[in-house]
């Protein structure tokens, strides 16, 4: 029986080589449909990003806290800068899946400890925060620190920077998907690199990210890029997207 087994084995093995030697190179190569051109620069959004912040304005934001389409926070040196008391804001345009790029640095002066060292969040259609904070010798809860999906998920590995130094997220995020009466049918996913290191890779979300309680998963549509007032002077800059 085992022998029978094997020879049937070496059968198939021989009647799928045979197969293959009737394929000619050609025959598995395909010219349509043919991918979009996209260039690119050294320091530079790609050429079909949507550029958020160029140095100069924050023309592409709002405040989150009353709507002005001038938010107060300050610009200088082609960034921008928490003005603490005034209000996370957002962006004007809404977005489901995208590639997003933005660069952070927390205050040069070290001051506080914890979640009230240079303290901001990144929030992904508006709901699912990405943590920025100070993580350089700054202990505080794993799934808090820098690079995790806040209360959810810790980063994979900290990926530290001293204090006044520039930090780079790249993300790749598909939003959760509901059916018309509400109910989840995927949920979302976010793939984050921190300063060139994989953090969170392809991480799925699991509701809303509290800082009370557990998550809730609630039913939206395209949603806007958020930053939050902390209360810390975290600046950034170089911010472009890239919907998909």
């Amino acid at each position: 029986m085992k022998r029978q087994f094997i020879l049937i084995a070496l059968l198939g093995v021989a009647g799928m080589a045979s197969a293959q030697t009737k394929f000619q190179p050609q025959d598995t190569e395909f010219y349509e449909p043919v991918p979009r051109v996209v260039s690119t620069k050294a320091n530079a959004a790609p050429s079909d990003a949507i550029v958020l912040f160029d140095g100069t304005n924050l023309n592409a934001w709002v405040s989150d806290k009353d709507g002005s389409t001038s938010p107060q926070w300050t610009i200088a040196n082609n960034t921008f800068t928490v003005k603490p008391g005034t209000g996370g804001i957002q962006t004007k345009q809404t977005f489901e899946d995208f590639q997003l790029h933005i660069e952070w640095k927390s205050p040069e002066l070290i001051k506080g400890e914890g979640q009230g060292r240079g303290n901001s969040g990144l929030f992904l259609q508006g709901i699912y925060e990405l943590q920025i904070l100070d993580n350089n010798n700054n202990k505080t809860y794993t799934n808090g620190q820098a690079g995790s999906i806040y209360k959810q998920r810790p980063p994979l590995v900290e990926a530290r920077k001293a204090a006044g130094e520039w930090h780079t997220y790249d993300i790749v995020y598909t939003a959760p998907r509901f059916n018309k009466d509400g109910h989840l049918i995927k949920k979302g996913t976010v793939t984050v690199l921190h300063n060139g290191v994989l953090v969170q890779n392809n991480t799925e979300l699991e509701g809303t990210t509290e800082f009370i309680g557990l998550p809730k998963m609630k039913a939206h549509g395209a949603g806007p890029i958020g930053l939050q007032d902390h209360g810390d002077l975290v600046s950034f800059r170089n911010i472009w997207i890239r919907p998909l």
